[in-house]
């Protein structure tokens, strides 16, 4: 299903915010916003709901230090213990200080990778996936935001070009 979509080309970061807030206030649905840098403030402008990969990090973090306490466990305590300089193997507590630091490299390597894992994932940034940019410009020096059109292609045009925008465009999209 395609649906027709405004694109408001602007040359000004503040002005793209003034323009994205105006919108919002005259219960416009953007449906996205294109720059060619991260804009402070854009996302709680466009009123978009907070993320929550800090809590995906904390659970990836506790399988990761899961994982190396069973493996230490396993590994130097219960498969293969070792007397190594005159340090008792009998039990994992007794040995715990020594494999914090393993500990801990565990935990920010499953953090890390499986954070940025799912970060790919769920933007749907896959190998070999074609751009979605809709203009060049936004790569250098433009900011684009696209616009829902419901039946008010006129009065919505006539809108944007009010906050600011340098160049209008109505779209299909698919």
């Amino acid at each position: 299903m395609s649906t027709k979509v405004i694109q408001a080309l602007y040359n000004d970061d503040d002005i793209l915010m003034d323009a994205v807030k105006e919108t919002r206030k005259a219960h416009h649905h953007i449906e996205e916003v294109y720059t060619p840098f991260p804009v402070h403030g854009l996302d709680k402008a466009m009123g978009l709901a907070p993320t929550r990969i800090a809590i995906a990090s904390f659970l990836y973090g506790c399988v990761g230090l899961s994982l190396a306490t069973w493996m230490m466990n396993f590994i130097m305590i219960q498969d293969w213990p070792q007397d190594i300089g005159g340090k008792p193997s009998f039990s994992y507590i007794e040995n715990m200080p020594a494999f914090v630091p393993i500990m801990f490299e565990l935990t920010v390597f499953f953090a890390a990778h499986l954070m940025v894992i799912t970060f790919y994932m769920r933007s749907k940034l896959w190998p070999f996936k074609a751009a979605e940019n809709p203009d060049v410009r936004t790569t250098d020096d433009h900011f684009l935001m696209e616009v829902a059109v419901h039946n008010n292609e006129e009065e919505l045009s006539d809108f944007l070009k009010k906050t600011g925008a340098v160049e209008i465009k109505v779209v299909e999209k698919h």
